[in-house]
């Protein structure tokens, strides 16, 4: 009988009431991990924890707080006495340009995408080291790159998570800690699909797309995100350490930098 990859091991995934985060703690209990399940709606996550095949637990609250980060590693530990993994997926990811990127905007979303994360790390650093196993893989975007016109906040803060992820994975390469990053493209979430719906694209919008940003025929789905992140989380990628690198379906490098993304 096949082993599956995280058989025992504790895992934490912020974010995961919904979207890349769900995909991930599916794919994650899967592979025989216990996972805390964390997100701002209670119900959500509670949904999420019983859709797993091993056992789970929920937690809700704001990541913006520090005190939060600090609870949700001590909620893993409490409850089943160890900690092997943390994914830091939770992010906002509110539009802004130059003009509307207000000051209490750029904060909230430097707390959430680029604090918490740091946090979180900090909070589970001495177990994730006990573990022997320990991993974590932050969950970038492309827009660290660059970014597009009406992501400046949001871009900014995935940049300057990529930098975290670096630094803190050259710090702690001798603890036996791995600390990865995926820079994940485009993705049909609910959450995105709400958004161009609500700029009053029809709902098969997504259908639409056009082969310059989903040459496959498709955008990419949470479930192909969540195999890459389940890799990293894995033995698989050892000894690998302070990896960066995109989750796309094309290269970066010929990236078309401007047109239409929707066909007709």
């Amino acid at each position: 009988m096949t082993t599956r990859r995280l058989e025992g091991r504790v895992v934490i995934v912020t974010g995961s009431s919904t979207g890349i985060g769900a995909s991930v703690a599916t794919a994650c209990a899967a592979e025989g991990a216990h996972v805390v399940v964390h997100g701002r709606d209670e119900a959500r996550a509670e949904r999420v924890v019983r859709s797993l095949q091993t056992e789970g637990t929920s937690f809700t609250g704001d990541l913006a707080q520090p005190d939060v980060c600090v609870a949700l590693v001590e909620k893993a530990v409490t409850t089943y006495g160890r900690l092997d993994g943390v994914v830091n997926n939770a992010a906002l990811t509110t539009r802004s340009d130059l003009a509307s990127t207000t000051p209490e905007l750029f904060d909230r979303l430097i707390a959430v995408n680029v604090r918490a994360p740091l946090l979180m790390i900090r909070s589970a650093m001495a177990h994730l080291r006990a573990s022997g196993e320990g991993a974590v893989v932050n969950v970038g975007s492309l827009n660290a790159y660059c970014g597009e016109p009406d992501l400046l906040a949001y871009s900014v803060s995935k940049g300057a998570l990529m930098t975290l992820t670096r630094n803190l994975a050259n710090t702690h390469a001798a603890d036996g800690v791995r600390i990865n990053q995926l820079n994940v493209g485009w993705t049909l979430t609910d959450n995105e699909h709400a958004i161009f719906r609500d700029a009053g694209y029809p709902e098969d919008w997504h259908e639409r797309v056009h082969e310059r940003y989903a040459p496959s025929g498709a955008l990419l789905s949470t479930e192909q995100v969540a195999k890459h992140v389940l890799h990293w989380l894995s033995a698989d990628s050892k000894p690998v350490t302070g990896a960066v690198y995109e989750v796309e379906q094309y290269p970066i490098i010929g990236r078309p930098s401007s047109g239409p993304r929707l066909e007709g």
